[in-house]
């Protein structure tokens, strides 16, 4: 009986000098060269709110591995991991299938009655009122109770001075989100945490690249989660990694990713010791899901990996430009500035009308959709206002103004790597054109 994962009937590797494979590369690559065309068209000018970040190499990786036959989370997937892990100085990645599955394993993983210290039904969870429905939706599907909290009107992010007064005698953790890629205050964070003997979970689902004080975000806490969402700074197509120090939360994560199963442990010896009588190739320890990526989205993430820093570098520079080239309207509309200390990624171009009165938030996404600039709002506002949060026990502290602004007089439009010096100039013209039109220039 073999222990191999896959059929011997596999394709153990593609020949890469066989003359169909190098005519296959040779005809993607043509094709992508020929339509792929993401960057910005003065003649047809659009502003989306993202563009692929991925062209003929990914493409040509991802039908290798359909060739292979070996398409199931494997050695690709291994390397995937170690690489991400390596690049941000992380001692563990785990993967999964979106950064939704990411932000439940390490909840899953730290409510798991084998944790040392596990969080249990109704501790509760400090979460930033704006935040993304799955920030929240592990917890309660864990039992625990999210304590949402308003922002930073300056940063976007969860302001500390809220964070401290909802702790109390059930508080176990504080989940902040570092919004479209800014570093959160951690130094205010974790000085809580040490104070209150608390975790810290970091949702960086928005902020790949990101860092504070020269340490990258999710290596703060117990764990941190990130996506690589199609929209996202790079992506596997739907993909997300777990990452933590912890080498023993690490192998849990294993553990409930994969159907409870020990397959995908580093270290298995212990637990096929101990029940010899059970083939060891079909061992179960915990309860679990499926929330595997596969061999593809990894050969993805290797080709996407090497172009993360560029396309984090060309986000920021188009922030810095806009802020300039934007400053004059701050009359009107106010922009997220970057945490002290912090190194945003720049998921988004967040802006906010300031007052309502002069025109409203539908008005003006209204006229840049007219011209093709798309917008949307930021993340899903305040959390706490979703209809669905009334189906939960949860609690809010404070009045929420400042998430509430952001929800009703907030937007952002598109940030990202095929944005040049003519994008943002088109962006500039036509906020400039509706200023005029509202008499306001």
């Amino acid at each position: 009986m073999t222990n191999s994962s896959y059929s011997e009937l596999a394709v153990n590797e593609v020949n890469q000098r066989d003359e169909n494979i190098i005519s296959l590369r040779q005809n993607i690559e043509n094709y992508c060269k020929a339509h792929h065309q993401f960057g910005f068209d003065p003649g047809n000018p659009v502003i989306r709110l993202h563009e692929p970040t991925f062209s003929a190499p990914e493409i040509i990786a991802a039908i290798e591995i359909l060739l292979s036959t070996k398409v199931t989370m494997g050695a690709k997937v291994k390397n995937f991991e170690r690489l991400f892990a390596q690049m941000h100085y992380f001692s563990h990645g785990i993967t999964s299938n979106s950064g939704s599955s990411a932000n439940l394993l390490a909840i899953a993983s730290l409510c798991n009655p084998l944790t040392k210290n596990h969080l249990k039904a109704g501790d509760e969870v400090i979460v930033p009122a704006l935040s993304w429905s799955t920030t929240v939706w592990p917890l309660v599907q864990h039992s625990l109770i999210p304590v949402i909290v308003d922002i930073d009107p300056v940063t976007l992010n969860i302001d500390p001075n809220e964070i401290k007064k909802a702790i109390g005698p059930k508080t176990r953790a504080i989940m902040p989100v570092h919004v479209y890629g800014n570093p959160c205050d951690m130094d205010s964070i974790l000085s809580i945490c040490k104070e209150h003997d608390l975790w810290l979970i970091e949702d960086c689902c928005e902020a790949l690249g990101a860092s504070f004080n020269g340490k990258n975000v999710g290596g703060f806490g117990k764990a941190g989660t990130f996506s690589f969402y199609f929209s996202h700074h790079m992506t596997t197509l739907e993909g997300g990694i777990t990452v933590t120090e912890d080498f023993e939360l690490a192998e849990m994560m294993r553990v409930l990713r994969a159907h409870g199963w020990t397959r995908e442990l580093e270290d298995k010896s212990k637990y096929l010791s101990q029940y010899p009588d059970i083939d060891p190739r079909f061992l179960f320890i915990n309860q679990g899901y499926n929330l595997r990526i596969t061999e593809l989205q990894a050969a993805i993430g290797l080709e996407q990996l090497p172009k993360l820093e560029q396309y984090v570098n060309k986000r920021r520079e188009n922030t810095a430009n806009w802020l300039d080239g934007l400053e004059v309207w701050s009359k009107f509309f106010r922009f997220q500035i970057e945490t002290p200390k912090g190194y945003s990624s720049c998921f988004g171009f967040p802006m906010i009308v300031k007052d309502p009165s002069k025109f409203t938030v539908q008005e003006i996404c209204q006229f840049l959709n007219l011209n093709k600039i798309e917008t949307r709002p930021i993340i899903c506002g305040n959390i706490a206002a979703q209809p669905a949060m009334k189906l939960f026990s949860h609690r809010t502290v404070g009045d929420m103004y400042h998430s509430n602004q952001v929800m009703k007089n907030g937007f952002s439009i598109g940030n990202h790597q095929a944005i040049n010096d003519e994008a943002r100039r088109y962006v500039e013209s036509k906020i400039y054109e509706f200023m005029k039109s509202k008499k306001l220039n």
